[in-house]
């Protein structure tokens, strides 16, 4: 009895080794590296999102201009207020579909690259696959 102990306790060992060995990854994962500063400078998508928030920016401030004249000092600190606030509004919306859709290409890169890992490069001293050119053209 003893024996069929030991020896059962040895496959358990033997089963268990196996089973952590094969979850063991031997082959490095191949990183990405992509450049944020290049892709929110370079890709048409985000200069689309710039524009509209120029534009309402621009809307927002006309707007103001034109009906400064016929407001009070208060009525005109508040519909600035207002219009300031409305501006942000746009431009954190506007930020998080920059955002998004550079997850979406990120993501959509990385499985055609077959991608581990998808780092900002400003925090790679060295190494990684540079996947910005791929990025900036899925944002398109």
């Amino acid at each position: 009895m003893n024996k069929q102990v030991r020896m059962a306790l040895v496959l358990v060992l033997v089963f268990a080794a196996s089973l952590i060995l094969a979850g063991c990854n031997t082959g490095a994962a191949a990183i990405g590296v992509l450049d944020v500063n290049r892709v929110m400078a370079e890709s048409p998508k985000v200069k689309q999102f710039q524009d509209q928030l120029n534009a309402k920016g621009k809307e927002l401030s006309d707007q103001l201009e034109k009906d400064k004249p016929n407001l009070k000092q208060e009525e005109f600190q508040k519909r600035q207020e207002a219009a300031y606030s409305e501006f942000l509004k746009v431009k954190q919306d506007l930020e998080g579909q920059i955002d998004s859709s550079i997850k979406q290409a990120i993501e959509q890169v990385s499985k055609e690259k077959k991608l581990g890992v998808v780092l900002y490069k400003n925090s790679v001293a060295q190494g990684g696959t540079d996947v910005t050119d791929d990025v900036i053209k899925k944002m398109q």
